[in-house]
């Protein structure tokens, strides 16, 4: 166990070297004429964590608080239509990626100095982003695509109620209930879709006492009743496909809604029990598939998410209901080196630092037609885990080999286990 002397050690080394360059020396030794990669501190993470954070939102917010969004972002796109959601669907993934983070709220720490004008910045941001008047107006809505980004700017408050939802000022709240509630005239696809809809009525549920039932409760009936496939599966609508969807969207999106209806006592809220249990092992499946180096298979659409595709691992971590036989600081060593392996370098960025399309680099051959430069800030799911705080357990613990690594090294490795539930 760490004591709290040195947590209090750790936290002021910390602080010190936030604004380091990334680059430590001495990360290596040599022994028997090898060279061996030492583990870094364990702080060391956070901070990188921080710093991938800064870099892939900072453009976003910042030229959104300054109504220059749609005047500097680069846009990739397959048609001119996708150009209309693209600063939307930037900021909307931005944002819902990083509100556990800003939740936390300021504190004396050079990282809550941080998340304090990063808090501020989001503020202003959404004030322009839902303002007619602003040259950013961005928050709008208009069929069909503009459902998915307004389903993940309502999950991203719900992430954040106490420190951007209260802080709006009351006019903006007003402008931001109305755009929600004007998405009611979408009718979503009979997929994951479905969940966008329900995730806009628990939002307005939780911030107005008010909602359209059916367009909260159809979604969670239909993958309860008809579309779980088992051992934490569900299909994506009445077909079947091999995908992260369950990563990127059904999961998380299923967790926070039922979180809010079981709050509020309506009945398709009694599946939350089981539905976490099934996040919890399916977390443990998004584990496994991570590789030693830090990359995993590429399995259907939405490649061009990057780091998005962990979701609800991040979501996991973030709830606590990773499973009992894995370690926290297991999960935070796989996400991290996964985070370093598509974001320790520069190749996933323009030279203005907009992110490019692709996997690994400029690969838009990648992505399908519907995906553009705003699809691309779904990465910051993998940031949820910073809505913990650094004194945490997932942060203090020690490097832990994850499951992949561990195989590989010929080390003890625990069987798969399915579950039927």
């Amino acid at each position: 166990m760490w004591n709290v002397d040195l947590l209090k050690t750790l936290n002021i080394m910390y602080n010190k070297i936030l604004f380091m360059n990334n680059s430590f020396f001495g990360r290596f030794k040599k022994n028997d004429n090898q060279v061996i990669e030492e583990q870094p501190p364990v702080w060391e993470d956070r901070i990188f964590w921080v710093e991938t954070l800064q870099k892939i939102a900072f453009p976003v917010l910042n030229n959104l608080k300054k109504e220059s969004l749609k005047k500097n972002m680069s846009i990739e796109s397959f048609s001119s239509e996708s150009n209309k959601f693209a600063h939307l669907g930037a900021f909307s993934n931005v944002f819902n990626g990083i509100a556990p983070w800003l939740e936390l709220g300021p504190d004396e720490s050079e990282e809550g100095k941080i998340r304090e004008k990063y808090i501020v910045l989001t503020l202003k941001a959404i004030s322009n982003a839902v303002n007619p008047n602003s040259k950013d107006y961005i928050l709008f809505t208009e069929p069909k695509q503009s459902l998915m980004s307004m389903a993940l700017f309502a999950q991203g408050l719900l992430r954040s109620k106490t420190q951007i939802w209260n802080n709006l000022p009351m006019d903006v709240q007003a402008r931001v209930i109305y755009e929600l509630k004007n998405t009611r005239i979408i009718a979503p696809f009979e997929n994951h879709w479905l969940l966008f809809t329900s995730m806009i009525e628990a939002t307005l549920l939780e911030f107005t006492g008010e909602c359209d039932r059916e367009r909260l409760t159809y979604s969670i009936r239909k993958f309860r009743d008809e579309w779980y496939l088992g051992d934490a599966i569900y299909a994506d609508g009445p077909e079947f496909d091999v995908n992260y969807y369950n990563s990127i969207f059904i999961h998380p999106m299923l967790n926070d809604i039922l979180k809010v209806m079981r709050k509020y006592g309506i009945n398709e809220g009694e599946l939350l029990d089981v539905q976490l249990m099934r996040s919890s092992r399916y977390a443990s499946q998004l584990e496994r598939i991570i590789s030693p180096e830090g990359t995993y298979p590429l399995l259907g659409k939405s490649m061009a998410y990057r780091t998005g595709i962990f979701h609800l691992l991040a979501q996991a971590a973030l709830f606590k209901i990773l499973p009992r036989n894995m370690e926290t600081s297991q999960v935070r060593s796989a996400l991290t080196k996964v985070l370093r392996t598509q974001f320790g370098g520069h190749q996933n960025f323009d030279n203005k630092g907009w992110l490019t399309i692709g996997l690994n680099g400029c690969q838009a051959e990648i992505a399908e037609k519907d995906i553009n430069t705003g699809s691309l800030y779904g990465c910051c799911a993998i940031f949820l885990p910073l809505g913990l705080s650094f004194n945490d357990s997932f942060w203090v613990g020690p490097f832990e080999e994850w499951t992949t690594l561990k195989a590989w090294n010929g080390n003890p490795v625990e069987p798969d286990q399915s579950i039927d539930f």
